[in-house]
């Protein structure tokens, strides 16, 4: 008889705890839901189900940024079905400014809503945005990440498709008076001065042969002071073309690039200017006031002769305003029709595309976890039996 050591108690103490240990385990097991808890219910299973639920979680995030991306698509494509609209409206404006039943005047019409619409155009370019991104200017490139690791991309690009890309943004142009009095010879004067104090107009000799308070109307020194010769922009100081026709404020305009509409040349100093749009947005600039440039060095506008404060500078659409202009735009319009048809045919294809990018990221996504599923979750009828 042993009385310091009970082996029969301390054996069933023994088995009473590893049952409630293995009871609360069991518990925890179907109070979760999980096999594996911690590390020490299945070391090898818990390392690989970790890795599995990884992939699971990008793959649903790779299927979310896929269908951001087809958002982002569907926003350009839209934005470009009205492109679409409008240049049908030009091409079919194009077609009847080309028959000579129109007169001058009617063909003057039709010219007003081809600016109007080559100007939307040129908006719907500038405007068309995602997420803050613009996405018809040209500018846009953008990579979608479709996949669970890295690399798994799909790159895009859309192509400008604002008015003077697409060609139908036509030439720039300003009204100038070009009334004179016939005492101002032909030749190139010289404008020295500024508003303030009042303008000088020298000839190629340095004579001075007309002065102007305003800028706008200008009085011949050698004759009374009623005969006049007028511009109808203000001008600084530069030069002037005054040929036997009249005078001339501005003799040439280039525009390499400026949207159709509004524009104001507005000068910063004497040696530049700012080419500013309807709303105030600089969209050129220039360091001599003859050729405008924009933040990429390109030249997008080019003027000859004097330049002019706040002169109001119009680019409009595709000349429709003669029957052989008209007929030429048929053929520009119907190209920027094809050239538009072109970029929604692969916007489209970027479109199915990732339509078939998500179906397989959702199939992969749900034989993963089902996989994870049979590693990690626990098998409630058997845990029940333990």
């Amino acid at each position: 008889m042993r009385i310091n050591h009970n082996i029969s108690a301390l054996n069933t103490y023994r088995q009473l705890s590893l049952n409630n240990t293995n009871s609360s385990r069991s518990m925890e097991k179907l109070s979760s839901g999980y096999r594996i808890n911690r590390a020490g219910d299945d070391a090898a299973g818990l390392a690989i189900s970790e890795k599995m639920r990884g992939q699971i979680r990008g793959l649903d995030m790779a299927s979310k940024n896929a269908q951001d991306g087809i958002s982002l698509i569907q926003t350009a494509e839209g934005a470009l079905n009205e492109t679409h609209s409008i240049l049908q409206r030009m091409r079919e404006l194009a077609v009847q400014s080309s028959s000579d039943t129109n007169t001058a005047s009617d063909r003057a019409e039709l010219q007003k809503e081809v600016d109007q619409l080559s100007a939307e155009i040129s908006r719907i370019g500038v405007s068309t945005e995602f997420n803050t991104q613009t996405l018809l200017d040209g500018s846009y490139e953008g990579t979608f990440h479709i996949g669970a690791n890295e690399g798994q991309n799909l790159s895009i690009n859309i192509a400008n498709m604002k008015g003077f890309a697409l060609g139908v943004a036509g030439s720039a142009s300003t009204e100038v008076n070009d009334s004179t009095a016939v005492s101002i010879s032909a030749g190139t004067y010289t404008i020295k001065g500024n508003l303030t104090d009042g303008l000088e107009l020298y000839d190629e000799n340095g004579t001075q042969v007309g002065e102007s308070t305003d800028g706008l109307e200008w009085s011949n020194l050698e004759t009374t002071a009623t005969s006049m010769f007028t511009f109808t922009q203000v001008v600084d100081s530069g030069t002037i073309t005054i040929d036997d026709t009249g005078a001339t404020g501005i003799s040439k305009f280039e525009n390499k690039g400026i949207e159709a509409g509004n524009y104001t040349l507005e000068y910063v100093s004497a040696s530049e200017a700012y080419l500013k749009d309807s709303n105030g947005k600089v969209v050129a600039k220039s360091d001599d006031a003859t050729a405008f440039t924009n933040n990429d060095g390109d030249e997008l506008f080019s003027l000859d002769a004097a330049a002019t404060a706040n002169m109001e500078i119009k680019v409009g659409g595709t000349d429709i305003s003669s029957q052989k202009a008209a007929d030429k735009a048929i053929t520009t319009i119907q190209k920027a029709i094809e050239t538009v048809s072109a970029e929604r045919s692969k916007l489209g294809a970027y479109q199915n595309r990732l339509d078939h990018t998500i179906n397989n990221l959702g199939t992969t996504s749900e034989n993963l976890s089902a996989s994870e599923s049979r590693i990690r979750d626990v098998d409630m009828a058997k845990e029940m039996m333990n």
